[in-house]
């Protein structure tokens, strides 16, 4: 929700300008704590579940991206079984337990989201996320609530690091400026340089204590 301002007359100067036209968040791995290991290990068990993700065999990151571009569980679930039928049990664990994928807020980078909140700097989110499972998301995480928009890749049919889930976020924020004026949050070094390919500035995600020291170089108000 953006909080109501007094207008400003063309000789009265803004006392409390933004620094950026908006802060762009991903979510998974940088406010919410994502881990597929603990949805597949509740049908299949730990050690099935560990050698799924790590054998090789079967590319899960892969094969989770077609999800995140639109694809349905129900195609992908049939597909992958079909090609991979001893690890059916794995592949369909997932969705069905996906709630346990979902391990909990990342509390430092959801601080530093109140306080740009409580500064009124715009927020955006832009995530890779499965249309279908994403509403299991925004049922557990009330600070989804401070974002003015979300853009879930999977109800786009597009997902980063492609060009044009760029070129749908430049549309929605265009009531708020141009993406050269937008900040840009992510884990994944490949969506770090898509967004500075489409013009952003763009913050690579490690820790929280590390993108509040990144943002506070830029002139954000967030806390030191």
């Amino acid at each position: 929700m953006v909080s109501q301002q007094q207008s400003v007359t063309p000789d009265e100067p803004d006392l409390n300008p933004s620094p950026v036209d908006a802060v762009v968040f991903d979510l998974g791995n940088v406010l919410i704590d994502w881990d597929p290991q603990p949805a597949i290990a509740a049908g299949v068990g730990e050690d099935r579940a560990r050698k799924f993700l790590t054998a090789g065999e079967f590319d899960f990151g892969a094969w989770n991206h077609e999800q995140d571009a639109g694809r349905t569980f129900a195609e992908a679930e049939q597909d992958a079984a079909t090609a991979y039928p001893h690890l059916a049990d794995e592949i369909h664990s997932y969705r069905a337990n996906f709630a346990k994928s979902l391990r909990g807020q990342i509390d430092g980078t959801v601080a530093i989201l109140k306080q740009l909140h409580a500064a009124e700097i715009p927020l955006i989110a832009l995530t890779n996320w499965s249309a279908e499972t994403f509403p299991i998301a925004v049922d557990r995480f009330d600070f989804l609530d401070l974002f003015e928009d979300i853009i879930v890749s999977g109800e786009e049919g597009v997902a980063k690091p492609d060009p044009e889930i760029f070129e749908e976020l430049a549309d929605r924020v265009r009531h708020l400026g141009s993406l050269d004026d937008c900040i840009f949050i992510d884990d994944k070094l490949a969506n770090v340089q898509a967004a500075v390919e489409a013009g952003m500035d763009a913050i690579a995600f490690t820790t929280p204590d590390e993108l509040r020291a990144d943002l506070l170089v830029r002139g954000l108000p967030v806390e030191a």
